[in-house]
């Protein structure tokens, strides 16, 4: 069983090194962050999404900005598509594909930023949520592990983390990910927040 585990922590930190050693993989990091700052700069929502384990990351990731992620600050504008109501009508009634961009097209608006994790980059729910969102004139963030055109030409930034043969790898990498983020955005509006 030792073994197993040191297994799994090697290949959590080849993953993380890999994407440190990947200078365009942390420019489009960098870039992201730069595209949440301007739109809670301008006063815009940020909603974010994605399937099973992304799912509990999108609202892990909204979470930490309405609440607070280290030091208490003001609450920021996020939402996660996670409503089971929402998402059990659409699903039932108009397919499985549209629970996300459904939501996008009630609620988005232009100057908005649709956060999407696939780490397949296949998902059709988070294609289709992506194009709800460029429609209307929101950014458009994609964390995944994989090259996807159709998702590449729909987003503001493309984040891809390859982290192996397995989307657990790749999770992790997105959870740092997404932790960076709010890092960087409070660092920008709450320097206080991190003294020295």
């Amino acid at each position: 069983m030792q073994h197993h585990i040191e297994t799994s922590l090697r290949e959590a930190q080849t993953s993380l090194e890999a994407l440190l050693r990947n200078p365009s993989a942390l420019a489009t990091i960098e870039q992201a962050a730069a595209t949440l700052i301007a739109v809670f700069s301008a006063k815009g929502r940020v909603y974010a999404c994605g399937n099973g384990g992304s799912m509990c990351d999108a609202m892990h990731f909204a979470e930490e900005l309405t609440g607070r992620y280290r030091n208490d600050r003001a609450a920021l504008p996020a939402t996660a598509i996670s409503d089971p109501g929402h998402l059990t009508c659409v699903g039932n009634d108009l397919g499985y594909d549209q629970v996300f961009s459904r939501y996008i097209e009630a609620h988005g608006r232009a100057g908005d930023c649709l956060v999407a994790l696939s780490t397949s980059g296949t998902s059709k729910n988070i294609v289709r949520a992506a194009e709800a969102a460029k429609a209307l004139g929101m950014q458009v963030i994609v964390l995944s592990g994989r090259a996807s055109a159709a998702l590449e030409a729909l987003s503001t930034v493309y984040v891809c983390t390859p982290g192996g043969s397995f989307a657990d790898r790749v999770q992790e990498l997105h959870i740092k990910v997404l932790h960076i983020l709010i890092e960087l955005i409070e660092r920008h509006f709450y320097p206080e927040n991190y003294p020295g």
